[in-house]
This record gives structure tokens, C-alpha cells and sequence, in this order.
């Protein structure tokens, strides 16, 4: 207790000023998340003790009701439980009532099933944003000017794809990841063809795929940009899957396939 009561009472630097802190935990601090299990396993006990169904991480919970008046007494009696017993503030902007496609929560978003006999059910599905964040991230390390080795690249991509997936594993992804897929084996067929750079070498390199010099010698002289040759069926047949997979590659899908079946 010694120890939380320095941390807390720790000072914070302002405009290069200490300043003396009497309440609050620091943005970001991994101590947050601890106090907030700590003090919220009341608020756990209650919720089972009342039957409802909800989901809490840290200070973010959400409680998950059939009606819209089930959601306001549940919501007014929950209020004032954390409020009367355990005496804690409550955010009321980021607090209320909303449907399962209009809310989101660590990440995950819900969306109707549309399956026949499944009226009313949902199923997790990661949000747009962190669709958006993951191919930005993958763009980054797939740019043909870093300088990195193509091991490296394939290493960190690896661990971004592991990382993502295993987060989001539980959700609905196979589409998107399939497409992503596709896009991201295009961005290292157009690395690898840069890194070919000149015409002798893509000539000499194609042919050590399989292309005849017949074929070769055009190809490493076209005028295509880099990235409608990553996508034309010359780099298709000869960068194949198997070749990325070879040199470490980890597919989207594949690797979610495995990640869903370890979590069963």
C-alpha cells in the first residue's frame, strides 16, 4: 500500500515544473488498469448477484439488456451503485444507452448475423478504424524505400499480422482478411521488383523463375509502373505464395485459421 500511495502522490512534470498531484492516476500508467480490477471486482459481484450479462476491461464495462427500458433501470440502479457504494465519479458523456450496431468496445464492433432462425443474435466484428490503422501499418512496412532487408521486413510484418489477429481472432474477419491478403503479396512482389532495380537483373532473375528469355527481356524493360507489374500475372506465376512462404511469409488467413483453432 506504501508503494501505490508513492506512486500515486508521485508529481507530475508541467511545462518543465513538478507539480504536486492529490488525486487521479496518469494517463496511460499500467497501474490504471490494476487499481481499476481491484476496486471494480465489487461492481463484477453485483452485476453476477443481479443475473446481467456484461463485459468490463478496467474502468470500461458495457451491460447488455433486451429492451430499452431494461437499459435505463439497469443503467439508473447501476449509477447509483458506483456513485453511493463505491463512491466513484461517472463519465457521463461517454456514458449511455445505445444499440449493439452503434457501439463499440475495445476494438470490436457487433453486427446482425443474417442467418436464418438467428433473429435478434450479433456477432464481433473488429471496427473500421482498426481496419483502416492495420493497413497503414502494413503500407509502412511494405514501403519500397525503407532500408530494410527483405528478412527484416518479413519479420516485423509477422509480428504485426500475429499481434492483429490474435486480438481480433474473435471476431467475424475472414472476408477482409482474405482481400488484405491479396493487396499485401502484391506489395511484396512490387518490393522485390524494385529491389531488382535494373533491367539486367529483372531479366536475369525472371529466368531463374521459370520465364523464358523471350519473355523476360520485355518484361524487364516495360514501361508499367512498379506496382502494375506487382499485379500482372508475369510476378503472379513467378513471386507465387509458396515462394513468400519459402522466405518466411505468414498469410492472413492461414495464420487466423490457426489462431481460431488454438482458442477452441
Amino acid at each position: 500500500m506504501k508503494l501505490l500511495r508513492s506512486f500515486l502522490r508521485a508529481p507530475i512534470q508541467i511545462n518543465g515544473k513538478l507539480i504536486k498531484r492529490r488525486k487521479g492516476v496518469p494517463q496511460g500508467s499500467p497501474l490504471s488498469p490494476l487499481l481499476s480490477n481491484i476496486l471494480l471486482n465489487e461492481l463484477d459481484k453485483e452485476l453476477e448477484k443481479r443475473g446481467h450479462k456484461y463485459v468490463r476491461y478496467a474502468d470500461d464495462f458495457s451491460i447488455y439488456v433486451r429492451l430499452k427500458k431494461s437499459a435505463k433501470r439497469v443503467g439508473n440502479s447501476i449509477y447509483k451503485y458506483l456513485r453511493d457504494k463505491l463512491h466513484l465519479p461517472i463519465n457521463q458523456e461517454k456514458s449511455g444507452i445505445c444499440r449493439p450496431q452503434t457501439f463499440n468496445l475495445l476494438g470490436y464492433g457487433f453486427v446482425p448475423t443474417y442467418k436464418k432462425g438467428d433473429k435478434g443474435k450479433y456477432q464481433l466484428v473488429a471496427k473500421k478504424s482498426k481496419w483502416k490503422e492495420l493497413k497503414q501499418k502494413l503500407k509502412y512496412l511494405t514501403r519500397k524505400t525503407i532500408p530494410i532487408s527483405f528478412d527484416e521486413r518479413i519479420k516485423r510484418l509477422n509480428w504485426l499480422i500475429r499481434g492483429w489477429v490474435n486480438y481480433f481472432k474473435l471476431g467475424s474477419i475472414q472476408g477482409k482478411l482474405k482481400k488484405l491478403d491479396e493487396w499485401l503479396r502484391n506489395r511484396l512482389r512490387y518490393c522485390i521488383w524494385h529491389h531488382w532495380k535494373k533491367p539486367d537483373r529483372k531479366r536475369k532473375n525472371l529466368i531463374r523463375l521459370g520465364i523464358s528469355n523471350g519473355q523476360a527481356y520485355p518484361w524487364s524493360r516495360t514501361r508499367m509502373g512498379g506496382w502494375a507489374v506487382a499485379q500482372s500475372p508475369m510476378l503472379g506465376t513467378t513471386i507465387t505464395v509458396k515462394r513468400l512462404k519459402m522466405r518466411g511469409y505468414v498469410s492472413l488467413v492461414e495464420y487466423h485459421k490457426t489462431a481460431s483453432l488454438l482458442n477452441r
